[in-house]
């Protein structure tokens, strides 16, 4: 049963974007992790709201033949960056990326988020561009300035 193909109706129909949806673990042990967002953040309430469509909508298509937990969060401060529209909703960001191999000596590329395309994307690394194209990364996600969060001024 593709879980994914019954998850992300509801998620969407209630205006959410289905970031990641993992399903693993054994026996009595398996865990659902579903996490979401939207433009104006994920609050407690709607990760509530949505935790009960999802397991309604799980039960009613008898999904799991034994017993699973499921956990629905948001992404968080750092959230991952997997899409070319995940990249673009968070250009002038501050990113870490890592590549497959190294491009310009190095595999981690950390820095300001400055383009996004269908191709790829551009980090200013120590104010020098680096261009990285889709297929060559390995992982990215958001960088929060701690500071900023902690005071509350987003910069």
């Amino acid at each position: 049963m593709d879980v994914e193909a019954l998850v992300r109706p509801v998620v969407e129909q209630a205006g959410y974007e289905l970031v990641e949806l993992s399903y693993g673990g054994t026996g009595a042990r398996r865990t659902l992790r579903v996490t979401v967002d939207r433009p104006q953040g994920v609050d407690l309430e709607a990760i509530a709201m949505l935790s009960d469509k999802i397991a309604r909508r799980l039960d009613l298509e008898d999904f799991g033949e034994d017993r699973y937990q499921l956990e629905v969060s948001s992404p968080g401060i750092e959230r991952p960056l997997r899409t070319p529209a995940h990249f673009a909703r968070f250009v002038g960001s501050q990113v870490k990326v890592k590549t497959a191999a190294p491009l310009d000596g190095s595999r981690v590329h950390e820095g300001m988020l400055v383009a996004s395309d269908e191709a790829g994307i551009t980090v200013e690394v120590e104010g020098v561009p680096r261009r990285i194209a889709y297929a060559d990364i390995a992982s990215a996600r958001t960088v929060a300035d701690w500071d900023a969060e902690l005071k509350g001024t987003k910069v």
